[in-house]
């Protein structure tokens, strides 16, 4: 269940708390094939699974832009600011990827509010989301991840 913040004002006041995680969700080889479709990105290593299995992961992985394009499935999950006239991605500050997600992994976000400033219109806010990998102690994906929440 999503941590409910009333507005983007109350994002203010809601640094350092710590997100609710988000649901699992399996990242299969349709889905590393269908992120290769919209990318291009057809290196073997996501899309070709014989090869992939005699290679260094034992098994395709999933592209990392892959796992950060989840952390936009997973932070809604994770986090609702009511009264709000629209959210807007504004970027990242900085993005890592410590471990491949292996075709097959589950992943879910986890994260905490670790920034807030009041904008123009509403308040941004870094929300730092990890991206899990059932399983395996490094993540797939840590990334500072910055929202606008206009009233």
């Amino acid at each position: 269940m999503a941590t409910i913040v009333t507005s983007p004002e109350s994002l203010l006041d809601s640094v350092g708390t710590t997100l609710e995680p988000s649901d699992w969700v399996v990242v299969d080889q349709e889905r590393i094939n269908g992120f290769a479709e919209s990318t291009g990105d057809h290196q073997w290593i996501h899309t070709d699974p014989e090869k992939a299995a005699a290679g260094p992961f034992g098994a395709t992985i999933a592209h990392g832009y892959l796992t950060l394009a989840l952390t936009n499935l997973f932070l809604p999950q994770m986090l609702t600011v009511e009264n709000v006239s629209m959210g807007i991605n504004y970027g990242v500050n900085k993005v890592r990827f410590p471990s491949p997600a292996v075709v097959g992994s589950r992943l879910r976000g986890t994260g905490a509010i670790t920034a807030a400033e009041e904008i123009t219109g509403g308040v941004q806010a870094v929300i730092t989301l990890t991206v899990e990998i059932d399983g395996v102690d490094k993540p797939a994906c840590v990334v500072e991840s910055v929202s606008r929440f206009l009233s």
